[in-house]
């Protein structure tokens, strides 16, 4: 096994750091080198006395200056043989060396041995050398480390990532859906590689497109592909790599990051998720931060201040353009805001079509099928799609990708993992009556989305499903489509109520109850849809810096607070009677419908409609009037 060298390293340092100690140790600790005159027997300082003043000493060795003593004594226990014996004195005696003297005794001074002072010596020197080579050669190497500890001193410098000819693999023609973004921002790249084409009739280069749009549109997709296209420099960052703990930090950082542009222009910088560092000034509860409104100033004065910059064009994503300053959204800043929504069917199809191309797909799949099946999907949804779909043909064990994949993997996607197929009982039974409710009242009203399916198989929360598929993207919605959607929310409850009766409603309608409240109240207050006439009564969102249930506050008189509710009830009160009347009056078709449903758990729509085809009576759809 190959070791890398920051691994060898950081297990070296630790062991030259505990033999350093354990080589320091050793020669402080030893006495001293005493040759051939060592003794591995001790003798006490009190006991070399008595066996002095008893004349059994016969010679004394000193070393260490006079600390420690080699002795040769007479045992009286030994028939008097000598014995080699050391002695710890108290630290330098003269007066034994005049007893000794005086009684006639052999002693001889050894002075110390310089070879632990010499190893002492270099053990000091080299091992701080060893250390701190370690040290730098660890900072150095790291300094292309992002957030290594080289990069420690480095905190007022930008963390952007420098590209000279950004190679993302990502161009124009592999971004779909989003055709009219692409156009104004191939302006951008034609003015890059073309400047002349401009400045000839005296356009100026913009010096900053903020790209708007709900998440998973393909922002920073787009991002990538200008820089595949562009061919010039390319700086990226997100938002929060600016501010971090320390004060000033990320105005230091804006700096670096524009000296840096400038000296590499014409380029492009682009700033991911800009809402971190860009929201307003001076709002919410407290005041702001400061430290992020300094580097905020410090961007824009470094977008068009006192001296400019020429040649640097700034892109920047957000979902949140609200939040942002308004400061920063002035033209000579962000001159283009580049909306970037969710695509319709064809931008769809366009979508499906670039994703699918490293997908092995059955030849009967059709993605214009897939396309009309996911309205509101954005890039991203589209993406996990069919990846989900692959996930389950490699599970599956098949070679290609089916329908049947397609249609669990936008289940999955739309309401969660499939939950276990449930057993025979009241409680299906029930939930059979609650979907077909749902179902009935929604073919049979004429504004209504047309059934896809009807399900019993449960998906994350819901025990039982009913999907309904819009014929074409919807931008706008009429009154009428809007009484029609809470009539068939409502169907479920209404098939519950007419079946079992008001003793065996469940709970299971809560969520469409919810839903109802919803579209009924934005009619009256915001879409004005009711008798209080065209007013809006209610902002769409409230105060961004503010926690939501801090904005609830009332914009009108308790009269008209009064008056909103009456209207909410009496639209669905409405919607509620024609949902009981339609479960009654197609109360056969209803009963053949659940008991297929609990035995094939899966009705297709246009089964459904055929068998509702046959036993309904009326020659055309119920339709709800919309005047109330």
């Amino acid at each position: 096994m190959k070791l890398s060298w920051r691994v060898v390293l950081l297990w070296t340092l630790p062991l030259l750091v505990i033999g350093f100690f354990i080589w320091q140790g050793a020669f402080s600790s030893s006495p001293v080198n005493m040759g051939s005159n060592t003794a591995s027997t001790r003798m006490t300082y009190g006991r070399f006395l008595d066996y002095l003043d008893q004349g059994r000493i016969v010679s004394v060795d000193l070393f260490e200056g006079g600390r420690t003593a080699i002795v040769e004594a007479k045992d009286p226990e030994l028939d008097n043989r000598v014995q080699r014996l050391r002695v710890d004195l108290p630290g330098n005696s003269p007066e034994l060396v005049t007893r000794l003297r005086k009684d006639n005794i052999s002693f001889d001074v050894h002075p110390p041995r310089s070879d632990g002072a010499i190893w002492g010596l270099l053990g000091n020197l080299i091992f701080p050398v060893l250390l701190i080579g370690g040290l730098f050669f660890l900072f150095r190497r790291s300094n292309n480390v992002p957030g290594g500890p080289g990069q420690a001193m480095n905190f007022g410098k930008s963390k952007a990532r420098f590209m000279m000819e950004a190679k993302t693999g990502v161009m124009f023609d592999d971004v779909a859906g989003v055709e009219e973004a692409k156009e104004d921002l191939q302006e951008v790249v034609t003015f890059l590689k073309k400047p002349e084409r401009f400045t000839a009739v005296g356009a100026k280069i913009p010096k900053g497109v903020l790209l708007v749009g709900p998440p998973g549109t393909g922002k920073t997709l787009l991002a990538k592909a200008i820089a595949g296209e562009a061919g010039v420099p390319f700086f990226s960052i997100s938002g929060s790599e600016f501010v971090e703990m320390f004060v000033g930090v990320g105005a230091s950082r804006v700096r670096d990051l524009f000296k840096k542009a400038k000296e590499n222009a014409p380029c492009i910088i682009f700033i991911d998720e800009i809402d971190a560092v860009g929201r307003q000034r001076g709002a919410g509860i407290g005041g702001g931060n400061d430290e992020r409104e300094q580097t905020l100033n410090q961007l824009l004065t470094e977008m068009d201040g006192f001296e400019g910059n020429t040649g640097i064009i700034i892109i920047a994503a957000t979902n949140r353009p609200d939040v942002l300053d308004s400061a920063l959204l002035r033209p000579g800043r962000f001159d283009r805001q580049v909306q970037v929504d969710a695509p319709d069917l064809k931008g769809r199809l366009e979508v499906l079509q670039v994703h699918a191309r490293d997908k092995k797909l059955a030849p009967e799949i059709s993605l214009e099928t897939i396309a009309r099946r996911t309205p509101g999907f954005t890039g991203a949804d589209l993406a996990n799609l069919l990846n989900e779909a692959a996930i389950l043909t490699a599970r599956r064990r098949k070679d290609a990708t089916t329908m049947a994949e397609i249609d669990d993997a936008v289940d999955r996607v739309v309401a969660g993992m499939e939950g276990t197929p449930l057993v025979d009982s009241k409680s299906k039974r029930l939930i059979a009556y609650h979907e077909i409710g749902h179902a009935i009242v929604g073919t049979l009203i004429k504004d209504h989305d047309p059934v896809q399916k009807v399900t019993l198989i449960p998906r994350g929360q819901a025990q039982g499903l009913t999907w309904f598929t819009p014929a074409e993207d919807q931008g706008l919605i009429s009154r009428s489509q809007l009484m029609a959607r809470i009539s068939g929310a409502l169907g479920g409850r209404a098939a519950e109520q007419e079946i079992f009766g008001d003793a065996e409603v469940t709970t299971g309608a809560g969520g469409d109850l919810q839903q109802v409240s919803g579209m009924a109240r934005q009619m009256v207050t915001r879409f004005g849809m009711s008798d209080l006439g065209p007013l809006s009564l209610e902002s769409q969102q409230g105060e961004v810096f503010l926690g939501r249930d801090w904005t609830t506050r009332s914009e009108y008189s308790e009269e008209i607070s009064a008056r909103i509710d009456a209207q909410v009830r009496s639209i669905v009160e409405r919607c509620y009677d024609i949902s009981c009347r339609l479960v009654r009056e197609n109360r056969v078709v209803i009963d053949r419908l659940v008991d297929l449903l609990i035995e094939k758990e899966t009705i297709d729509g246009e089964e459904f409609r055929q068998i509702v085809a046959e036993y309904t009576v009326v020659p055309e759809k119920e339709q709800i009037v919309p005047r109330l």
